[in-house]
């Protein structure tokens, strides 16, 4: 399952971190929540793009805050190069 690759992976959590992650070149692939506010996630799609990370798109907050290991939901989030 994809998640299993969040929960085992070196990541950041949060549109902010990712934003930071992407932009320094650190980011392998980006997450990010299909029900999110589309705000915060097309900016983030943006940069990936520009940035040629993947991006996989997750159905809920909630599904990804979860397999962070983290009670609340996660708009985004990013696996880190090893």
């Amino acid at each position: 399952m994809l998640l299993d690759e969040i929960e085992n992976s070196k990541k950041v959590v949060g549109s902010k971190q990712v934003k930071k992650a992407v932009m320094k070149g650190l980011a392998r692939k980006v997450y990010l929540a299909q029900d999110a506010e589309p705000h915060i996630i097309k900016p983030l799609c943006e940069i990936c793009q520009q940035h040629e990370v993947e991006v996989q798109m997750i159905e809920t907050m909630q599904e990804l805050g979860n397999a962070c290991g983290i009670e609340v939901g996660s708009a985004a989030v990013a696996l880190l190069k090893e």
